[in-house]
């Protein structure tokens, strides 16, 4: 995924360019009929039942349209919501709340919709180790918000686009020859760009998923004291340890009581800790650890 920086820019010029759209040369509806200096206060009103998003990038859209005008959270995003409810209030200038009015709107029915549906899916696989993955199948020039509201219904965000991960799908690998060959050639053209991008691979068949299994071996061992996972990566000779351009992810699970005493060693790759009441050694070589 993108940055929060890139993230936030993306948001930016969705306000500026869904606005410039909208308004062009002014609301002459307004400007003819509503005094300059008239002021009013309006609400998010809520109709119908669902998972609400779009409340924080509402706010975003009245500041950029006028920053005097006062702003009040009574619901936050990804709440739940039924008829009746208000979201927030919106206090200020009449002309300028008319002005950003459509765009808050138009945006938080869209995330509200996509928030609730991808819910509804993420409901359903509860209880399991899968993940609900976004795409790129977003529509064009709002993505930022589709992929905001997926993450607000719980899903994961994947890919951004196409410059912030390297996927590898049929025509690439068909055209290099083969996984192997793809996954080397990707290899080189990031090191000649100094690139960091983790890479992805699909593959269409048993027998490419066994090529490319085929490279990563995994050693676990276990006592009624001791958990040991060990892996080995064979990707060639253009392997370089260590360097940025090489990066492979590898996630192991460990569930154990929460009140025991760990004793925690790795050597590469960072370590998660999500709740430990006991005593915790930990050596760790080469990553970073979150407790």
């Amino acid at each position: 995924m993108i940055t929060e920086v890139q993230f936030q820019a993306e948001i930016d010029r969705i306000i500026r360019t869904a606005l410039q759209e909208d308004i062009g040369e002014g609301d002459h509806s307004s400007l003819a009929c509503i005094p300059a200096e008239a002021r009013g206060r309006v609400k998010l009103l809520v109709k119908d039942e669902g998972v609400l998003a779009g409340v924080d990038f509402a706010q975003q859209v009245f500041a950029h349209m006028d920053a005097d005008i006062q702003f009040e959270v009574l619901l936050k995003d990804g709440a739940q919501v039924k008829y009746g409810d208000i979201a927030f209030y919106a206090e200020g200038s009449s002309r300028s709340l008319l002005m950003a009015e459509r765009l808050v709107l138009n945006a938080m029915q869209r995330m509200s919709a996509v928030a609730t549906k991808t819910q509804s899916y993420v409901q359903l696989l509860e209880g399991t180790s899968t993940k609900l993955l976004d795409t790129r199948k977003t529509t064009p020039g709002i993505r930022a918000l589709e992929k905001w509201a997926v993450k607000i219904g719980g899903g994961e965000n994947h890919r951004f686009a196409l410059y912030d991960m390297i996927m590898l799908k049929d025509n690439h690998i068909d055209f290099a020859g083969g996984i192997s060959q793809a996954i080397e050639q990707t290899k080189s053209y990031l090191k000649e760009l100094g690139k960091s991008l983790e890479i992805i691979v699909e593959a269409r068949s048993q027998d490419r998923a066994d090529e490319i299994m085929d490279k990563i071996s995994i050693d676990f061992s276990n006592s009624s004291t001791e958990v040991k996972a060990y892996t080995t990566l064979d990707f060639g000779n253009n392997w370089n340890w260590g360097k940025k351009n090489e990066s492979y992810k590898i996630h192991y699970t460990v569930n154990m009581p929460r009140n025991v005493d760990l004793d925690l060693y790795n050597k590469y790759g960072d370590i998660s800790l999500t709740e430990l009441n006991g005593d915790l050694d930990l050596d760790l070589k080469y990553g970073n650890g979150y407790i």
